[in-house]
């Protein structure tokens, strides 16, 4: 099964309705821009953190929003994050890099990663994020997002920037 369809499979699993929308693969947020400009909804920025003790983090904030990673590990209360290893990215979350998303969670059976959303990405009418592959992107109105986020199972921690 490949990475898209595992995710679909949760999402038909799930009764959470959704649409995908292929494109180009993107690697950045600037190339998300130009080839995304027809996927509805506020498009997310996916960032795989840790900090010294390996505590992993997906922080997921709006793809125009600058992430400042000293006022997130405030947040958080830890002294300092980092971005983890591409290695470490496919050991918890089973993602190469740039298909970053919040259905890599799907791969942390162990619950390893904590989840914190940006306040925006919550609150939005629809959002889209990548299938656990960057040529493609899933667009999910709001109650469908928070019922990935039920099925998911993790403590969803809201942050504010």
């Amino acid at each position: 099964m490949t990475a898209q369809q595992q995710v679909e499979t949760f999402l038909q699993e799930h009764k959470i309705a959704y649409k995908i929308k292929t494109h180009p693969a993107v690697f950045t947020c600037e190339e998300a821009e130009q080839h995304c400009k027809t996927v509805p909804g506020i498009a997310a920025k996916n960032l795989f953190l840790k900090d010294k003790t390996k505590n992993y983090f997906l922080y997921i904030l709006p793809a125009k929003k600058r992430a400042d990673l000293k006022v997130f590990a405030a947040q958080i209360q830890t002294k300092k994050v980092t971005f983890a290893s591409d290695s470490e990215l496919k050991e918890k979350l089973g993602l190469e890099p740039g298909s970053v998303s919040i259905f890599g969670l799907l791969n942390d059976t162990k619950k390893e990663v904590a989840l914190y959303l940006d306040q925006e990405i919550y609150d939005a009418a629809t959002v889209n994020f990548h299938p656990n592959v960057n040529t493609a992107s899933v667009i999910v109105e709001h109650k469908e997002f928070k019922k990935i986020l039920d099925a998911f199972g993790y403590q969803v921690q809201l942050l504010k920037n």
